[in-house]
């Protein structure tokens, strides 16, 4: 099986597979391949089939996901067309390149081939990396963003740009962010929305000099 893959904007990777019928096209934003899978479900089927349940296919997808030494994002399943759409985020801790989205998207094919059963038909499967606007919702997101200006807004309705330091690995801790050259501990539970701010510029050295020195004084 042959893959391609491209970047999809900054810090973004998709690639897609159909299996079971031909693949088209679908612009210069997407490279696919397809190989035979599936039979096609007749048209009078799919209008009484329900699109197959994410939760279904959660823990199969997770598990391949890690045995390829990847994190599961999320997972979603629809119906598109006389198709499923099979979406698979994926992230890494040193993100996520071409090849390993390749990589991922066999894997994880040969998953859903032997449950097709809860898939009934052909499928596209699309696998990509978390773009640059993906929401920071879990510590992972927060230890990956080390180093980087996220705009946040707290639970409050406060809005407050910083910059991220070490951050907590349990989900009710906090991570150390600095803020008008000040640092500040910032609860995730008090984080209604933070995504990553893209920069053009390497970060101001005393400002990431601050935070370093701030890790390398405490315990995480």
């Amino acid at each position: 099986m042959i893959a391609s893959a491209e970047p999809i904007g900054r810090d973004e990777i998709r690639l897609a597979t159909t299996i079971g019928e031909e693949c088209a096209d679908r612009g210069s934003d997407m490279h696919a391949w397809s190989r035979q899978g599936a039979a096609e479900v007749p048209d009078k089927e799919q209008g009484d089939r329900k699109p197959a349940p994410a939760e279904a296919l959660r823990s199969v997808v997770a598990d391949a996901v890690g045995a390829a030494g990847f994190e599961l994002e999320t997972l979603d399943v629809q119906q598109a067309g006389r198709r499923r759409l099979v979406k698979v985020v994926v992230d890494g801790e040193d993100g996520v390149g071409l090849d390993e989205v390749a990589q991922i998207s066999r894997a994880v094919s040969g998953v859903l081939d032997e449950h097709d059963h809860l898939l009934g038909g052909p499928y596209t499967l699309e696998v990509t990396s978390p773009g640059v606007d993906r929401p920071l919702t879990m510590p992972r997101h927060w230890r990956r963003a080390r180093l980087r200006l996220v705009k946040v807004r707290k639970t409050d309705d406060t809005e407050l740009t910083v910059r991220v330091g070490a951050a907590d690995p349990e989900p009710d801790g906090s991570v150390q962010v600095l803020v008008d050259g000040a640092l500040h501990e910032l609860a995730y539970a008090d984080v209604a929305k933070a995504v990553v701010e893209i920069e053009f510029k390497q970060p101001p050295a005393a400002e990431t000099a601050l935070l370093e020195q701030a890790e390398r004084e405490g315990s995480r």
